[in-house]
């Protein structure tokens, strides 16, 4: 019996489907069963019905086969889903009525639809499947800190190339007064990675706290060995950021680990900020001694927290002369110490504590 093209094989799809899943890392099998799905989806034109056809595509010859069901009855009133008993046995000797048989119904021109169908799917599954090597690739660095490099600025947004694809940095995450220039390097925190019919979009920021956090834990080795922890971060983008560490080892000194010897550590992340200032105070479980740290670098007198833990507030105390250095300028220290503990703070100076 004389082959069709269909049956004949085709070895080159089945080569380059092997060349896909190596350079692309796209399975072949998942390629294939694309492949006899839009094909049975093609022959549906041809039969009427697809519900009981199936394409059969030989995995190591390329060749391609359509097979129709069909239930062995007495009387056919649907030739599309049945077969008489005596054609059945005939055709497949030792089969019942009730069961089912497979007849292969391969047309003369399906040699030709299917390596269109064979095409078009591939093309259709490699770009799906880009699209969703890169989407798990980046949803990996959702939360984290990725290295970017500036192409250009347009309309107050930098485009931003961060591998294998460009995010927009949009004015709402950019800090005011950092300026780049094209091909510059610059580390930014990824708050979203968003999957589209277009491909992953990455949300970037520099204007995250996280964005503090994870450059530290990048410098500080005490960090990652999980010996310090960070407990908290607040922050004014730009001006300055409050960090709250802790140990969990006596004998290491979470602050000055942070610091870094000759201040190493945390000059490396001013850095990275383009000079914002940071202040590292240590955490306490104690509000009144983390309040205190908190309001850091203005020294404190005293502090007293409500009784009532669902208000969480505290009066705070210091000197005369440390007075507007707590509170900063515009506000801006007493601010960022109460978004680090949590509490709404009330400064007042020893004098008008008396009055």
């Amino acid at each position: 019996m004389k082959k069709t093209a269909a049956q004949k094989g085709n070895p080159e799809l089945i080569e380059a489907l092997n060349a896909i899943e190596k350079e692309k890392d796209i399975s072949k099998e998942i390629l294939l069963e694309a492949i006899e799905n839009s094909l049975v989806a093609a022959c549906k034109n041809e039969y009427g019905k697809a519900d009981n056809i199936r394409v059969n595509l030989d995995r190591e010859t390329g060749e391609f086969h359509v097979y129709q069901d069909k239930v062995i009855v007495e009387e056919v009133e649907d030739g599309m889903l049945q077969i008489s008993l005596a054609e059945a046995e005939v055709k497949f000797p030792g089969k019942a009525l009730g069961e089912t048989v497979s007849l292969e119904v391969t047309p003369k021109n399906f040699g030709r639809i299917a390596a269109q169908k064979a095409k078009q799917v591939v093309v259709q599954k490699i770009r799906e499947e880009e699209r969703k090597v890169l989407y798990d690739q980046y949803y990996t660095k959702e939360h984290d800190i990725v290295t970017g490099m500036v192409q250009r600025y347009s309309n107050g947004n930098y485009n931003i190339n961060i591998g294998k694809i460009d995010a927009i940095l949009t004015p709402q995450e950019q800090v005011k007064g950092e300026d780049f220039s094209a091909h510059e390097r610059i580390k930014l925190y990824v708050t979203e990675v968003k999957d589209t019919p277009r491909g992953p979009r990455i949300i970037i920021s520099r204007t995250h706290p996280e964005l503090v956090k994870r450059l530290f834990e990048a410098e500080v080795a005490e960090i990652q060995s999980g010996v310090v922890e960070i407990k908290n971060v607040s922050r004014e983008a730009g001006s300055r950021s409050k960090i709250a560490v802790y140990s969990n080892n006596p004998d290491v000194d979470a602050v000055g680990a942070c610091v870094g010897v000759n201040g190493a550590r945390v000059n490396a992340v001013v850095e990275e900020l383009y000079g914002e200032k940071i202040d590292i105070v240590e955490w306490s479980e104690d509000p009144a001694v983390f309040i205190e740290h908190a309001l850091s670098p203005s020294k404190v007198i005293s502090v007293t927290v409500n009784d009532d833990p669902t208000e969480k507030s505290a009066q705070v105390v210091v000197p005369d002369y440390q007075l507007s250095l707590a509170i900063g300028k515009e506000g801006q220290n007493a601010c960022l110490a109460a978004r680090l503990t949590g509490y709404k703070i009330d400064i007042k100076s020893e004098t008008q504590s008396l009055a």
